[in-house]
């Protein structure tokens, strides 16, 4: 470290290159962020929470809007972004849409908690 009329600088030979991890490719960080953005709502985290805590890992759409209080078009809009992001699969079955958690995708998020 220099100093220069009593202020203190940093010389550049002092900035030495310290060993960083390599960084995620363009694609792992986009498909990261998209994941990320999926689950950075509260009632998106509550639905995946509620799906993967249930015994067969799925649930019925109408027991989630029983569940939390909120209009089937809200959690229907909810559950769309959280099936376009890969943590849900959607099944159609008579009347009722049933979701089902996607394993591996869930994985995703959970490497990323300590």
């Amino acid at each position: 470290m220099e100093l220069i009329d009593g202020n203190q600088s940093i010389a550049t030979d002092d900035c030495l290159s310290t060993a960083v991890g390599e960084p995620l490719s363009r694609k792992e960080a986009e498909t990261l962020a998209t994941a990320l953005k999926a689950v950075a709502d509260p009632t998106r985290l509550q639905l995946l929470s509620m799906i993967s805590g249930s015994p067969s890992s799925e649930a019925c759409v109408c027991g989630l809007t029983e569940a939390l209080d909120l209009t089937q078009p809200t959690i229907s809009h909810h559950l769309k972004v959280l099936v376009d992001a890969g943590f849900l699969t959607r099944d159609k079955r008579g009347r009722w849409a049933w979701y089902a958690v996607v394993p591996d995708r869930l994985d995703v998020l959970r490497s990323l908690l300590p």
